[in-house]
């Protein structure tokens, strides 16, 4: 089974990949990070797509880095990949292109109007994925 991962750093996102290595940690576990164009559109200008695109590598870089850590102190493998766009339809098209049976996604827990107003990952994927997933909230 190929277990697809989204991370971000946050502690949804942690707690995402702690479930996966405890109930999926013999299967081919993916973590991804998505790099997504928007959070960098208010800085953007002459010159900077780069500079923005530069940042996200390293935070990318980062984030990924400690999941990897997080995985060889629990005694799994993974394999990591980032991608630019924006986050649900990133995550969405990479189960679709990549053979993933199954999305393993941290919430932040948000209810009633903050969940309208800021949107939910999660539950956007959850509605498109092709393939199961699984919500891990947060409890913080």
């Amino acid at each position: 089974m190929h277990v697809l991962v989204p991370v971000d750093g946050s502690d949804p996102s942690v707690a995402a990949l702690a479930h996966a290595f405890e109930q999926f940690g013999d299967d081919d576990i993916t973590a991804l990070y998505v790099m997504d164009p928007v959070d960098g559109a208010t800085t953007w200008g002459p010159g900077s797509a780069g500079d923005w695109l530069s940042s996200a590598e390293e935070g990318a870089e980062t984030v990924l880095g400690d999941a990897e850590e997080r995985a060889v102190a629990a005694g799994v493998d993974i394999v990591t990949d980032s991608v630019v766009g924006r986050p649900a339809r990133a995550i969405v098209q990479y189960a679709e292109d990549e053979g993933v049976d199954h999305v393993v996604i941290g919430s932040h827990g948000r209810d009633g109007i903050s969940r309208v107003l800021l949107g939910s990952v999660a539950e956007t994927v959850i509605r498109r994925s092709p393939v199961p997933v699984t919500v891990v909230r947060d409890r913080d």
